[in-house]
């Protein structure tokens, strides 16, 4: 294989690698070849399903997190992480790589290990308002850490933004009302209801999924509004069974309702929305900030460093989004917030424009940039080939 010019490390969870795909596109369109792009992520994320579709090589370690409480499983994971971390330094010292971004999660921590024995040089990504453990520990020898929110506490920050999947940096460059009237007709939505957007992630939230079909049972009599529910695959069975009772007892429902388990034009959702209900993934308020697209915010309780409250908080704090604590999540709490947006005149676009104000669509090419400072070479264009020892261990 033709040496990669850049190895992008990590992942997990689609919050760390869809970061890393949009930087990888970003090279791709400035005459990057895809394969001097190479991805090292863990078997068991999301990745080994992403990257390949996105077309680009991926090598794929094994193992797992270590807990940060004591227990039998970290034996077997302190094992899987020397493992991992032999199998990165060996591709590293293979083709020895330009340069290294990681984009946090398990997987980076091998090639991070790697690098600084090698002495290659590493470039952090850091999505969160809190920095992650690993690219707390990567940032004390990568030549510089790209963070997504102004005062993240890293060396040799450099504040470039979360980068964003392209589809959706051309979709916000559109006028807001084309947009709007685009994507409502395409997902046969009446242009003159209120649309409220509520996803969870990839698998769901059932305090969302709660609180929303709450939210519909005291609001059915309320027209003119549309709820779309992406309830996540493992939970749309019971919604859609709560659905059929409620469709029973309330058959002249005036309030709009859809549920689907997994949402793949979320771009023309979020297009054709008013408001958005969700988790506070740096992935995901950075995609509300592109789109200029108000929120109720309701970070994961159990989410590493509790970095999901310190990005809705800082959401919030810029006006673009509303901060709910998950224990105060209910249907009642629900309306009450969008009733006071909704009956507030200005409200929903004072949020918008606050959104606006903090979007950086320009984060993947601020993150390729930095990548280019630092490397040992300028961008490589070799020819197509495949690595023989991508795929997963076990």
């Amino acid at each position: 294989m033709n040496r990669p010019w850049i190895v992008i490390a990590g992942g997990g969870t689609a919050g760390h690698v869809l970061p890393g795909l949009s930087v990888a596109a970003e090279l791709v369109r400035r005459g990057t070849d895809p394969a001097a792009v190479w991805f090292v992520g863990s078997a068991r994320g999301i990745e080994a399903r992403l990257v390949p579709a996105a077309g680009f090589g991926v090598t794929l370690l094994p193992g797992r997190g270590i807990q940060r409480k004591l227990s039998a499983q970290n034996i077997s994971s302190a094992w899987g992480l020397l493992r991992a971390a032999v199998r990165a330094t060996a591709l590293l010292v293979r083709h020895r790589p330009s340069v290294v971004l990681s984009v946090g999660g398990y997987a980076s921590f091998p090639c991070v290990l790697g690098a600084t024995v090698l002495r290659i040089p590493l470039v952090v990504a850091e999505q969160n308002a809190r920095a992650g453990a690993v690219n707390r520990m990567a940032s004390r020898v990568a030549r510089a850490c790209a963070v997504s929110f102004p005062g993240v506490d890293l060396p040799r920050a450099v504040l470039t933004g979360n980068p964003v999947r392209p589809e959706l940096v051309a979709l916000a460059a559109e006028p807001d009302g084309q947009r709007r009237r685009r994507a409502r007709d395409t997902l046969g939505i009446p242009q003159d209801v209120t649309v409220v957007l509520v996803f969870g992630g990839s698998l769901g939230a059932r305090r969302l999924n709660d609180a929303t079909m709450e939210l519909v049972e005291s609001w059915s009599a309320r027209a003119g509004v549309r709820v779309h529910h992406v309830a996540g695959p493992q939970e749309l069975e019971a919604v859609r069974a709560w659905e059929q009772r409620w469709r029973a007892a309330q058959p002249e429902a005036a309030i709009s309702y859809l549920a689907v388990g997994y949402e793949d034009r979320m771009d023309l959702v979020m297009s054709a929305a008013d408001v958005c209900v969700c988790r506070a993934g740096a992935s995901s308020v950075a995609d509300l900030a592109v789109m200029g697209l108000p929120a109720l915010l309701v970070p994961l309780p159990i989410a590493a460093e509790d970095h999901q409250r310190a990005n809705a908080q800082a959401v919030a704090d810029d006006g673009g989004g509303v901060l709910i604590a998950d224990r105060e999540l209910t249907g009642e709490r629900l309306a009450r917030e969008l009733s006071y947006l909704f009956d507030t005149p200005g409200r929903l676009g004072a949020m918008a424009a606050a959104q606006r104000r903090r979007a950086r669509p320009g984060a993947a090419g601020a993150v390729a940039d930095l990548l280019a400072s630092h490397a040992r070479r300028p961008f490589a264009r070799p020819a197509r080939a495949t690595d023989p020892h991508a795929g997963a261990d076990s």
